[in-house]
C-alpha cells in the first residue's frame, strides 16, 4: 500500500467522525498515542509496539489529512536524502539538526 492510498483509506473510514472532532481534538488524540507508543517501547511486547506504531501513524494520517496536508508529498522532502544536506546516510553535525 502507497502512502497515498492509505491516507485514502483512513478518510474513508474516519474522515466523518475526524472532521466532526474538529482538528485540536484529533490532535491531541494523535499526542496521546504517541504517548502510548512512548510507553511501548519501554515494555518487551512487540505485539504492542506494532499496534502503537500503527496507532500512531493512523492518527498522523488523520491530522494531516484534516489540514489539507498530503502525505506522499511530504515524505518526497525525503526523496533525495536529508533534507538539510543531501545526503545518505545524512552527513549533517549532531543528532537532530538533519531534520530541522
Amino acid at each position: 500500500m502507497t502512502i497515498a492510498e492509505f491516507q485514502r483509506l483512513i478518510a474513508d473510514i474516519y474522515g466523518e467522525r475526524d472532521a466532526a472532532r474538529g482538528l485540536h481534538k484529533t490532535f491531541a488524540w494523535f499526542i496521546e498515542e504517541v504517548g502510548e507508543l512512548a510507553r511501548s517501547l519501554l515494555d518487551d511486547d512487540e505485539q504492542a509496539r506494532l499496534e502503537e506504531f500503527g496507532d500512531v501513524l493512523a492518527w498522523l494520517t488523520t491530522t494531516a489529512t484534516l489540514t489539507g496536508v498530503d502525505l506522499e508529498q511530504a515524505a518526497g522532502r525525503y526523496a533525495s536524502g536529508c533534507p538539510k544536506c543531501g545526503d545518505t546516510p545524512c552527513s549533517c553535525p549532531g543528532d537532530r539538526e538533519a531534520v530541522s
